[in-house]
């Protein structure tokens, strides 16, 4: 089967996450930069990729790399990629999205316009067209295209909408966070199944959720469909059914775990359970209305895993102390938990009462937040039979 280099953008802070993940699915890194992780594999690996992968915005088929300073030589070293291996004669194919970095070229407008020119010139070469123009009624091929430096990585999307659309979320409460980084945040984590895991500030629920579909084994891109899927020249459509086969053997909704989700709107908790619900695993998460001043548990060594409030609104801003207080005092009542936190306020630890023992810095979007951890001690060894 054809080898492919293939590249996984994620959140900046997270790559290490990423690079696990792919390395546990059996392929090979070949290059790790802020904000993306390539690897080597073949096309059952792009299916297996969007499929299993959790941590990843997007799969992107790589289709070249150069330097290029100038419009012309964009045009001329574009031109030189051999698009025929990867876009067939009806095939539609155009940038979506152009970055540049500390780059001569940055007007993304015009860096559409010429690589697309650039393309159709190689296909009308390629199928012996002429000056006839290419009928683009085929599958879709989308293009992202890197540029940092001066370097330009030109990937093809095999994801279509961002990975972390994993269908799951039809209700959202305001400011939610995306079901990738709430999964990376969690496998960043000492947290596992067999582990208590609340969220005093659940919203619409993804953190519990993405907690109870690692614990239940719920591959997160099983139940959506792919850009890629429509292709018949690089992918069989059977490699993505193989790889739903797999995903749908791993499960495991038997498990036992204690997963919860609070929040004090009653509302955004109506909108959690039904998103667990969509997600498959309601039955392994309890959600209840609850502020976090009645945060408390009766059992030991849990952890808690949250993004609290950090004032989108100015008005919000004014609530922040008494939030972030109320959620230190909780949390130092349960003297053998561990927490961890998200948030780009940054009078949160402050307020909190308790220095961190680490922070990540970590970009959610164009946003700079902080990941918080608050470490309490690790368990005590369970001896056979016995039940912690």
């Amino acid at each position: 089967m054809e080898r492919f280099e293939l590249i996984a953008p994620c959140h900046f802070g997270l790559e290490a996450v990423l690079k696990k993940e792919i390395t546990d699915l059996g392929y090979e890194i070949t290059l790790v930069e802020d904000g993306r992780v390539t690897f080597e594999g073949d096309a059952e690996a792009i299916a297996r990729a969007n499929v299993f992968l959790r941590t990843a915005e997007r799969v992107l088929l790589k289709a070249g790399s150069f330097t290029a300073v100038t419009f012309e030589e964009l045009f001329e070293k574009t031109r030189a990629i051999p698009w025929e291996r990867y876009i067939p004669r009806d095939g539609k194919c155009w940038v979506t999205k152009a970055s540049s970095i500390k780059s001569k070229l940055f007007s993304p407008s015009d860096i559409q316009r010429i690589m697309k020119k650039a393309i159709a010139r190689r296909l009308q070469e390629a199928y012996d067209l002429g000056q006839q123009p290419l009928s683009e009624t085929g599958s879709e091929y989308p293009l992202r295209v890197f540029f940092f430096k001066d370097q330009v990585t030109v990937g093809i999307d095999t994801s279509g909408d961002s990975l972390h659309k994993r269908g799951y979320r039809t209700l959202t409460s305001k400011a939610p966070i995306t079901e990738t980084l709430a999964a990376a945040l969690i496998l960043l984590t000492p947290w596992k199944k067999d582990r208590i895991l609340v969220d005093p500030f659940c919203g619409s629920g993804t953190f519990p959720i993405e907690a109870a579909m690692i614990a239940a084994n719920i591959a997160p891109g099983m139940n959506r469909k792919f850009t890629a899927q429509k292709w018949t020249n690089i992918i069989d459509k059977q490699l993505w059914y193989d790889a739903v086969d797999e995903a749908e053997d791993m499960i495991n909704l038997d498990v036992e775990t204690d997963i919860q989700g609070f929040d004090i709107d009653a509302d955004v908790i109506r909108k959690a359970r039904s998103n667990a619900e969509n997600a498959g695993v309601e039955k392994l998460i309890h959600f209840q209305e609850r502020s976090v001043a009645d945060l408390s548990h009766h059992k030991k060594y849990g952890f808690i895993i949250t993004n609290p409030p950090y004032g989108e609104r100015l008005e919000d801003k004014e609530t922040l102390p008494g939030i972030y207080s109320a959620f230190g005092r909780q949390f130092a009542k349960l003297d053998s938990w561990s927490a961890y936190m998200i948030t780009s306020y940054e009078d949160a630890v402050k307020y909190f009462g308790r220095k961190p023992d680490k922070n990540r810095k970590i970009y959610n979007g164009m946003l700079k937040t902080y990941f918080y951890s608050f470490q309490g001690p690790k368990p005590p060894k369970k001896e056979k039979g016995q039940e912690r």
